[in-house]
C-alpha cells in the first residue's frame, strides 16, 4: 500500500530500521516463550502503520530526535499486544499469512506475552518523561479496551446501526491511530491548533484502514491480504458492507446477511459476498472512505507544507485503495 516515491524508498526505511532496532531491542527478555512469541508476532510482516504516523508526525514539525522512534516503537508495542489478545478473543487461526500465535505457542501463551508487551510499551512511555504523552496513551488504551467489549457486545446483531459501527472502530482501530498522530506534537511541543489537526487527521486515518479492510474481506483473497476471507462473519461480526445491505439491499440479500450473522454461518460467505459484489454496498463503502481521506488531507492544512505533510497526505490516499 506503500506509494512508490522516492521518500518511501529512502527516507521512510531509515525510519523503519529505526523504529527496528528499538523493537529488537526492547522485545529482549530473560525468558525464552517471550522473546520467542514476540519476536515472531512483531516480525511477521506488520506493515507499521502506527508507528510511521508517529514519525512522520514528529518530522512535519521539526522534531527528529530518537525519542521519536522509541516512541513509535512504544506505539507498535500496544498494537501488537491487541493482535495477540484479538486472536485469542476471535480464535483466529491466521494473520499476516502466517498462523497466529495462538495457533502455534497456546492461547495462555498468547495473552501472556500480549501483557509483556503491553506494559513494555508503558515502560517506553515513562522514558518521554511526558505526562501529557501518558495521558493521550492511558486514554487511548482504556478507549481500546473499552471498544473490543463493545465488538463483543454486538456480536450477531443485524439490528446495528451504521453510527454504532462507526463508534466500535473509531474506539477498537482508530483510537491508536490518533494517539500515534499526537505524539510528534508532544515532543515537538506544537501549538493546540496543530494537535488537533494531527489528532484529527490519525482518527480519520484510522477510520479508513478498517473499512478498506472490511471491503477487501469482499473483494480480496487470503493470500494477498493475509487472513481468512469471511472470519467476521463466522464470528458475527457486522461490518459496514452488511450493514449497508441489511438496510438498502434486496430482501433476499437482507434475510441472508441476518441469517448467516445471527447463527455465525461461514459456510454462507459466498453467498453472501455473491450478495455484496452484486450490489452498490461496496461503492458505498468507499464513497465514505473518500470522504473520510479528503477531510483526513484537509487536517493537514495547518501543519509545515514540506516533504512529510506530503507523505501525511499521500499515506491515507493510498489507504483508501490499498489492496492489502
Amino acid at each position: 500500500m506503500l506509494p512508490n516515491t522516492p521518500y518511501f524508498k529512502n527516507e521512510f526505511q531509515q525510519d523503519l530500521e529505526e523504529i527496528n532496532q528499538v523493537i529488537a531491542q526492547q522485545v529482549k527478555s530473560g525468558v525464552v516463550l517471550i522473546e520467542q512469541v514476540g519476536n515472531y508476532i512483531i516480525h511477521s510482516g506488520g506493515k507499521r502503520m502506527r508507528p510511521l504516523i508517529a514519525v512522520l508526525s514528529g518530522k512535519v514539525l521539526g522534531y527528529t530526535q530518537p525519542e521519536l522512534y522509541r516512541q513509535a516503537a512504544m506505539v507498535e508495542f500496544i498494537h501488537t499486544s491487541t493482535l495477540l489478545h484479538d486472536d485469542v478473543v476471535d480464535e483466529s487461526d491466521k494473520r499476516r499469512g502466517r498462523d497466529t500465535a495462538n495457533n502455534l505457542f497456546g492461547n495462555a501463551a498468547a495473552v501472556l506475552v500480549g501483557d509483556f508487551l503491553y506494559t513494555r510499551a508503558f515502560q517506553l512511555m515513562v522514558g518521554a518523561n511526558s505526562m501529557k504523552l501518558m495521558k493521550i496513551m492511558a486514554d487511548a488504551t482504556n478507549v481500546i479496551a473499552a471498544g473490543e467489549v463493545m465488538q463483543l457486545m454486538n456480536i450477531g446483531n443485524v439490528d446495528l446501526s451504521e453510527a454504532a459501527y462507526l463508534e466500535v472502530i473509531k474506539s477498537k482501530t482508530a483510537k491508536l491511530f490518533e494517539a500515534a498522530a499526537q505524539i510528534g506534537v508532544v515532543l515537538a511541543n506544537a501549538p493546540d491548533e496543530q494537535e488537533t489537526a494531527l489528532k484529527n487527521y490519525g482518527m480519520l486515518l484510522g477510520t479508513v484502514f478498517q473499512i478498506v479492510d472490511d471491503i477487501l474481506d469482499y473483494v480480496g483473497d487470503a493470500d494477498t491480504i493475509g487472513k481468512n476471507l469471511g472470519d467476521d462473519l463466522a464470528e458475527g461480526k457486522a461490518t459496514l458492507p452488511l450493514i449497508y445491505l441489511m438496510r438498502q439491499g434486496t430482501p433476499a440479500a437482507a434475510a441472508a446477511v441476518k441469517d448467516a450473522l445471527t447463527n455465525g454461518r461461514r459456510e454462507k460467505f459466498a453467498e453472501i459476498r455473491d450478495f455484496v459484489l452484486n450490489s452498490d454496498a461496496l461503492d458505498y463503502c468507499r464513497s465514505v472512505t473518500e470522504k473520510m481521506a479528503d477531510n483526513a488531507v484537509a487536517c493537514l492544512s495547518v501543519l509545515p507544507d514540506n516533504l512529510y505533510r506530503q507523505t501525511l497526505s499521500e499515506v491515507v490516499k493510498q489507504s483508501v485503495i490499498r489492496q492489502y
